[in-house]
């Protein structure tokens, strides 16, 4: 029987896989179909809305059989907002997902088909985690919110439950201030709001974003302090290097502090809303629970994108001396503070550029060929061959690689298995509950 794959046409398919967006997979007539709704063993009913030349994209109607793994999203926006791919998948089923897609992105893109990959670590509640919401302010909507799923249209909001609780208690204040006579024309050349929150002190800092110093905001910033909820600091965000920058490249103070405090497993962190640091306290710890029994003989550690100095005040505190390189000025300058406030100074220092220029400077290339470990945390995006090449050319004795996305990490993976690397075992983390991000790290030594 030909099965009609044409824009308007209604199949019923079984769907077999999802992806990291959360889009189901299925097939019609050897075509590939992706649907948001389905989950993996599930049969539905769906509208065939884009056809391309390697698969279709389709629209569900119904579901005529359902999945065990199936549960009922405790957010009201999920599937319209942007933000989380996975509520309506158990998260036991989340966490075993997770691990099957880095097993996958080994075997596919690696060639690591035997590769040792542990099953993925969660949280004991996975809610109510994240310490940076990033608030859309758009002048034709009442009130803040989220970007839409697959674009720039907002979704108002009231709450959100994946945000720390400190957090998520500021979206309804700052939408009565938003309404608030007093304090709305604070709004007006707002864009977006970031917020950041520490777990362990409670501190809460908010940064409005415009693309100029808001003069409008600033006359009324002790107003908007007193409206929210145990706010530290308010900042003004300007300056944007695009039209889709969530913070500007320059930063004022307009009340209190910039800073909040965490504290992770005995070592203190002060950051500020725009520095990289980790959005998942809990998992941080989980990570550094992992790494422990391997630091008990103290190594000298290069660590590459190092931000605001998370896991290199770790390795120090475990008496390790630590090279950093990150490439952000901010984050830089925070990752040196961390280490003054910690007493960590004289064996935590940093290097500020961009992990590629400055290993090709002699002195940090002499940093490197010293060093026992290369831990690297870069972006999604992955390394690059230049950098994993000035590794593997140093031969350097064991690599921990922390990745936010399997894919680079299973590529980045080949090319130093290619250089003589062995990989021990790798770990998945689940640092962002109820979404299709995944983080490894995996450990590799020098055959």
């Amino acid at each position: 029987m030909t099965i009609s794959v044409n824009p308007g046409a209604e199949l019923d398919l079984v769907f077999t896989d999802l992806l990291a967006n959360g889009q189901a997979v299925g097939r019609a007539g050897g075509i590939v179909v992706f649907c948001f709704g389905p989950l993996p063993r599930e049969h539905a009913r769906v509208r065939i809305t884009a056809v391309k030349p390697k698969y279709a994209v389709a629209d569900l109607i119904e579901l005529t059989q359902t999945s065990a793994e199936r549960v009922q999203p405790f957010c009201p926006v999920f599937g319209i907002c942007g933000g989380c791919q996975v509520q309506h998948l158990a998260y036991p089923a989340q966490l075993a997902w997770k691990t099957t897609v880095v097993r996958n992105a080994l075997a596919r893109i690696g060639g690591f088909g035997n590769a040792a990959v542990r099953e993925t670590i969660g949280m004991e509640s996975p809610r109510a985690y994240r310490n940076k919401m990033s608030l859309v302010v758009d002048r034709s909507h009442e009130r803040v919110g989220f970007y839409k799923q697959r674009s720039h249209d907002v979704v108002e909001i009231d709450a959100c439950p994946i945000v720390e609780s400190r957090l998520d208690a500021q979206i309804g204040r700052l939408n009565r201030a938003k309404a608030d006579p007093r304090t709305a024309s604070a709004f007006k050349d707002t864009r977006h709001i970031v917020a950041r929150s520490a777990r362990n002190t409670g501190q809460v800092v908010v940064t409005f974003t415009s693309d100029r110093p808001a003069e409008e905001l600033k006359e009324r910033a002790d107003a908007i302090v007193q409206s929210l909820d145990n706010v530290a600091g308010l900042t003004n965000s300007y300056d944007l290097s695009g039209q889709n920058a969530i913070l500007g490249r320059k930063q004022r103070v307009l009340a209190g502090s910039e800073h909040i405090e965490e504290s992770i497993a005995g070592v203190r962190y002060r950051v500020s809303p725009g520095s990289f640091f980790q959005v998942n306290v809990e998992i941080v710890e989980r990570i550094f629970t992992y790494l422990e029994p391997r630091l008990e003989k103290p190594r000298k550690v290069i660590d590459l994108y190092c931000g605001a100095g998370t896991f290199s005040l770790f390795f120090a505190k475990h008496g390790s001396t630590v090279f950093g390189i990150e490439e952000n000025a901010q984050a830089l300058a925070e990752a040196r503070g961390n280490a003054d406030l910690n007493g960590f100074q004289p064996v935590a220092r940093f290097h500020r550029g961009t992990v590629q220029d400055a290993l090709r400077r002699p002195d940090v290339a002499r940093e490197l060929a010293a060093a026992d470990l290369v831990f690297l945390d870069p972006p999604r995006k992955g390394s690059d061959e230049p950098t994993l090449g000035a590794i593997a050319a140093r031969r350097v004795p064991a690599i921990w690689y922390l990745s936010c996305d399997p894919a680079t990490l299973a590529r980045d993976l080949k090319f130093l298995g290619a250089k003589g690397y062995r990989i021990g075992e790798v770990q998945p983390f689940d640092m962002f509950p109820q979404t299709g991000h995944i983080e490894a790290l995996a450990t590799l030594e020098l055959v």
